[in-house]
């Protein structure tokens, strides 16, 4: 392309975004009045420049707050959506999942809330174990995802978010086991064996049941369950479908070394972008130095932790999290970034309120 079309088209594609963003078409003409040859050749703006990310807030932290405090506090905040636990690890505080399945008024009613608030609904969320090698906490966990599935395809929310899930090894073991070295031949095995016989069958049916329900599943990364980084979730993806993809929570893989835009730009290559969780980890040098990032220091004790959840903008800098939008927004992931505060440093109301805040500064309208 030679410069000067080069710049026809940068004018042309400035002219329809800031049409877009006023609202008006990209001529800036009424939508009464006739098109000219003018119009039918002005080029339309790259998509990427149109889309915008969502603020949202991960409603857990407040399950001692009535949803009508909760709705009230995110107005208050400008936020746009909001993920709401319906159960198992998260609990479903803000939900009363089995009343709203039975009854089409008490959903209609529900969801009036959120609208007279500017409020929507990104993802139901139900955290746990569904590979627990204790049958019963297993079956209970499966049973609270399937009514999910279901609440969120009456509830037109596109999204469930939960964890993959650890067995137990092949012996008959009660408590999960992951796998986190290859040094022994008997560690090998006890993971071929996990993912062939409990982790893909138990995700083939979960995501046919999602399929049924057109609803898309979001695993959420994290040490301790079965898919914690890209690559095991695309090998999940491969044996069982792209409606299964990841709920992106950095701060759980800081500490793995990664870097964020590129962890997004191969989650995005792959089509399996489906959630994003916003928070941030802060890692300790000089902790880090001594006992690296396999740290099994309680979470309450930070000056001694190698990492620890952090407020976004606490953990990385401006620039990072500004790198994180850009990659968010050209990979296409046009949706939320909702807020997860975990930072034992600080009640949840100052939490989210400044990570609300910080995000406002980098995310690009």
């Amino acid at each position: 392309m030679s410069s000067f079309n080069r710049r026809r088209f940068l004018a042309a594609s400035a002219a329809a975004t800031a049409a877009a963003a006023s609202g008006l078409p990209a001529s800036g003409r009424d939508l009464g009045s006739p098109a000219t040859s003018a119009d039918a050749a002005r080029l339309p703006a790259d998509p990427r420049y149109l889309s915008h990310l969502r603020l949202g807030l991960f409603t857990w932290p407040f399950n001692d707050k009535p949803l009508a405090w909760v709705l009230d506090y995110a107005r208050e905040l400008n936020l746009q959506m909001l993920e709401i636990g319906t159960g198992n690890d998260p609990g479903a505080a803000h939900c009363p999942v089995d009343a709203l399945l039975a009854d089409a008024g008490r959903r209609r009613e529900y969801l009036r809330q959120f609208h007279d608030h500017g409020l929507g609904i990104s993802a139901f969320s139900c955290h746990g174990n569904p590979l627990d090698p204790d049958t019963a906490a297993a079956r209970a966990t499966n049973d609270v995802f399937l009514k999910t599935l279901r609440l969120a395809e009456m509830m037109e929310v596109p999204v469930v978010v939960c964890f993959s899930g650890c067995p137990g090894d092949d012996r008959g073991g009660q408590r999960p086991n992951w796998v986190t070295s290859l040094e022994r031949p008997e560690y090998v095995a006890l993971l071929d064996w996990q993912w062939r016989e409990r982790v893909i069958p138990y995700w083939r049916e979960a995501a046919a049941a999602a399929r049924r329900h057109g609803r898309r599943v979001a695993l959420e990364f994290d040490p301790g369950y079965s898919v914690y980084n890209v690559a095991s979730l695309l090998k999940l993806r491969d044996a069982v479908g792209d409606n299964i993809g990841c709920n992106l929570d950095l701060s759980n893989m800081f500490a793995q070394g990664v870097d964020g835009p590129a962890v997004i730009k191969k989650l995005g290559e792959a089509g399996a972008l489906f959630h994003f969780h916003a928070k941030d980890a802060v890692l300790d040098p000089e902790n880090y130095a001594i006992n690296g990032f396999l740290d099994l220091t309680p979470y309450t004790d930070v000056l001694h932790r190698s990492w620890s959840y952090a407020i976004v903008g606490y953990g990385h800098d401006t620039l990072y999290w500004k790198r994180i939008a850009s990659a968010l927004k050209n990979v296409g992931y046009d949706y939320t970034l909702s807020i997860e505060h975990e930072d034992p440093t600080t009640e949840p109301i100052v939490g989210v309120r400044k990570s609300a805040a910080f995000l406002k500064t980098i995310v690009l309208e």
